[in-house]
C-alpha cells in the first residue's frame, strides 16, 4: 500500500527562515517575483496589457498585479503545493523567460505574515477565485462574486513580532533595492519605485553617478562588460584607490532584473579585486536562496570571459591614455601584477609602467635596463635596503625583488627575453665589485684582526678589508646562504642519535668549501676602521671588532641569535665602562 509524504508547514517555515534565506527580507523579493512572472505569463498571450504592480502597506500589507492571473485549479496547484515546478511548466508557467524556478516563493510570505490571502482572476477566463491560508498550513479556496479585474491580489497580516516588516519605512527600501530595475511600473502608496530602464543602456546615462548611488564610490573608469552566452550585460568599475588584495569583491548582481544581492562573489576572476561590477544577466543560475550564484559551467565561463574584457580594457588604456595606465598601475598593482605572471601582454604593461624599488629609486624595469643593460635583483627586502647603499656608491645598480610577484614577474621576463635580462645577484658578486684597500692600511688591520680573531670566530664571521663607499658605512654583513646551510646541517648532524641519519647528513655537506657563512667587509674610507688600524690594546681591538659585527647584524636587519644578543650587550656594556673611564 502507498502513501503520499506529509509536510509540516511551521517546520518548512522554519527550515526557510535559518537555513535557506538570510532574512525575513527578502518576503519583498518573492512577493515582486510572482508579480513580475504573472505579467510576463499575460504579455505572452496580450502583448498590449498593463505591466502594474501596486503595494500598499499599513496594518497589512497588499499587493497587486495586472498578470495572468489564477484559476480554482491552478490556485490548488501553484499555491499549495510544496516545489511543483514541473507543474508550472505545464500550466504556463515555464521557467524560461521567469524569474521564479523553485516553487518555494509563497512560502517566504510567512515569515513575517500569520496569514495570507490571494484574490485572484484568470486572464483564460472563469470566476475569480480567494485563497486564504495560515501558517499553521490550513488553507481554503472559495469563489468570489462581483467583479474582479484580471490579475491577483496579496493580502499579509503581520505575525506578531513582525509588524515592523509590513511598514511602508521598512517596504520602501526594499523595493526599490529589488525591483530597481523590473520590467514592470512598480508603486508604493502612489510612488513609483522603479527605474524600469538599466542605466547602462542609456548612451547618456552618467555611469559614475550611478555607481556613486548604488556601490558608494567614483570609479576610476566604467567599463561596458557582455556576455552573450549567459544573456549578461552590465558595467564594470574599477576602484579609484588600492584595496588590500586579500579583499574579496562583491558585485550588485541581477536576474532577468530581479536584485539577487549586491554582495554576491565569484564573478570575477580573483585578481580583479579592484574592480566592482553591476550586471543583469539570464542564463546563470542563483542558489534555492536566489541570494548568491550556482557554482556551475557557465559561471565559470562567465568569470573567464569578464576577465578577458578587464584585460583587454587595460592594455587599451596602456596604447591610448598611458599616464592613467601608469596612476592605475601604482594603486593596483598587486592585482595586476598577479595577472602578468600568466599573460605576456600584461607584463609588458607592468615593465613599462609599473615602479619597482631600485638604487635609482622607483622606476619601472624598463627604464632602469635603459640605463644599466641587465636587471640584477636581490630577492629579499631587507638584504637588499642594506646593500643599495653601497651598490649605488659603487655604480652598480639593483631591483628590489623581495615583494608579492615580483620574482616570478622577472623570472617570466627572463624566459621570454633570455636569461641575460634579469638574473638575481649574489652578495660575493657586491664584494668583488668593491675596491682593494692601500697596502700599509690594509696590513695594520690585518695585524690588529689577528689580534681580535676570537671575537668573529664567536659568530663563525670571516673579515674583509675593502675600500668602498659610502664613508659613513664602517662595515657590511654579507651572508653565504649554502655555507650557512651547510653549518645548520653539520650542526644538526651533531645532535643526532639515528647513525644512519648521521651518515646521511654528513654526506650532504661532504666537498662544500670552508668558508664561514658571514663575512665582515670592513671599510677602510671609514674614520673608526681608520683608528682600529692604529689601536694597540689587543682587548680594544676585539672589543671594537664585535662592536662593528653586531652593529653590521643590525644593519642587515637580520635576526638577531641569543649569542648575538649578549655580544650586544656585553660590547656596549664595556665600551660605556671605557667611556667613564672605569679601565
Amino acid at each position: 500500500m502507498s502513501h503520499t509524504f506529509r509536510v509540516d508547514l511551521r517546520g518548512i517555515i522554519d527550515l526557510l527562515s535559518h537555513h535557506l534565506y538570510s532574512s525575513p527580507r527578502v518576503y519583498v523579493r518573492e512577493l515582486l517575483q510572482n508579480a513580475v512572472d504573472a505579467i510576463t505569463a499575460r504579455r505572452e498571450l496580450d502583448p498590449s496589457c498593463p505591466a502594474d504592480v501596486t503595494i500598499t502597506c499599513g496594518s497589512t500589507l497588499t499587493i497587486t498585479d495586472t498578470g495572468v492571473g489564477l484559476t480554482e485549479t491552478e490556485v490548488h496547484e501553484l499555491l499549495s503545493t510544496l516545489g511543483r515546478t514541473s507543474k508550472r511548466d505545464d500550466l504556463g508557467f515555464a521557467r524560461e523567460g521567469f524569474l521564479g524556478q523553485f516553487g518555494v516563493g509563497m512560502l517566504s510570505c510567512f515569515l513575517v505574515a500569520s496569514s495570507v490571502t490571494v484574490v485572484t482572476r484568470s486572464s483564460r477566463g472563469g470566476p475569480a477565485v480567494q485563497w486564504e491560508a495560515d501558517s499553521s498550513g490550513n488553507y481554503t479556496v472559495s469563489v468570489v462574486d462581483g467583479d474582479v479585474p484580471i490579475g491577483t491580489t496579496v493580502k499579509l497580516n503581520a505575525s506578531r513580532g513582525n509588524e515592523h516588516w509590513l511598514e511602508a519605512d521598512v517596504v520602501r527600501p526594499l523595493v526599490s533595492d529589488y525591483g530597481d530595475l523590473l520590467p514592470a511600473a512598480v508603486t508604493l502608496d502612489g510612488v513609483v519605485m522603479t527605474r524600469g530602464e538599466r542605466p547602462w543602456d542609456d548612451e547618456d546615462a552618467d555611469l559614475s553617478e550611478y555607481c556613486e548611488q548604488v556601490l558608494g564610490f567614483t570609479p576610476f573608469e566604467a567599463i561596458p562588460i557582455e556576455v552573450e552566452a549567459a544573456g549578461l550585460t552590465g558595467v564594470a568599475f574599477v576602484l579609484p584607490s588600492g584595496v588590500h588584495p586579500g579583499t574579496r569583491q562583491t558585485h550588485r548582481v541581477y536576474l532577468k532584473r530581479m536584485l539577487v544581492g549586491d554582495n554576491v562573489e565569484g564573478l570575477l576572476p580573483d585578481w580583479a579585486y579592484f574592480v566592482r561590477c553591476v550586471v543583469d544577466a539570464s542564463a546563470i543560475r542563483p542558489t534555492a536562496s536566489r541570494e548568491s550564484l550556482y557554482q556551475d559551467e557557465m559561471l565559470l565561463a562567465v568569470r573567464e570571459e569578464l576577465g578577458e574584457q578587464i584585460r583587454d580594457w587595460l592594455i587599451r588604456l596602456d596604447a591610448i591614455e598611458p599616464r592613467r595606465a601608469g596612476e592605475l598601475l601604482a594603486a593596483h598593482h598587486l592585482g595586476i601584477k598577479s595577472l602578468a605572471r600568466s599573460d605576456d601582454e600584461m607584463l609588458r604593461l607592468v615593465e613599462r609602467w609599473l615602479p619597482f624599488e631600485t638604487t635609482e629609486g622607483a622606476i619601472p624595469l624598463r627604464q632602469f635596463k635603459r640605463k644599466h643593460g641587465a636587471i640584477l635583483y636581490i630577492p629579499d627586502v631587507d638584504e637588499f635596503h642594506q646593500l643599495a647603499p653601497v651598490a649605488a656608491a659603487q655604480g652598480l645598480g639593483l631591483v628590489n625583488a623581495g615583494y608579492a610577484y615580483d620574482m616570478e614577474l622577472l623570472n617570466r621576463l627572463s624566459a621570454l627575453d633570455g636569461p641575460a635580462v634579469a638574473r638575481r645577484v649574489a652578495p660575493s658578486e657586491l664584494l668583488a665589485a668593491l675596491a682593494d684597500p692601500e697596502p700599509a692600511i690594509e696590513t695594520a688591520l690585518r695585524l690588529r684582526l689577528s689580534e681580535g680573531a676570537a671575537a668573529l670566530d664567536r659568530h663563525d664571521c670571516d673579515a674583509v678589508i675593502r675600500d668602498f663607499d659610502p664613508v659613513s658605512l664602517p662595515a657590511l654583513l654579507i651572508s653565504n646562504a649554502e655555507q650557512q646551510r651547510k653549518l645548520d646541517t653539520e650542526q644538526t648532524a651533531e645532535e643526532v642519535t639515528d647513525p644512519l641519519w648521521a651518515e646521511l647528513l654528513g654526506q650532504l655537506t661532504a666537498g662544500t668549501g670552508s668558508s664561514r657563512p658571514e663575512q665582515l667587509v670592513l671599510n677602510c674610507r671609514n674614520p673608526l676602521v681608520q683608528r682600529l688600524a692604529r689601536l694597540t690594546d689587543p682587548a680594544l681591538v676585539e672589543l671594537t671588532l664585535e662592536s662593528l659585527y653586531v652593529h653590521a647584524v643590525l644593519q642587515a636587519r637580520r635576526a638577531m641569535r641569543p649569542k648575538d644578543t649578549a655580544a650586544l650587550n656585553r660590547s656596549f656594556l664595556e665600551l660605556l665602562d671605557r667611556a667613564v673611564g672605569g679601565k
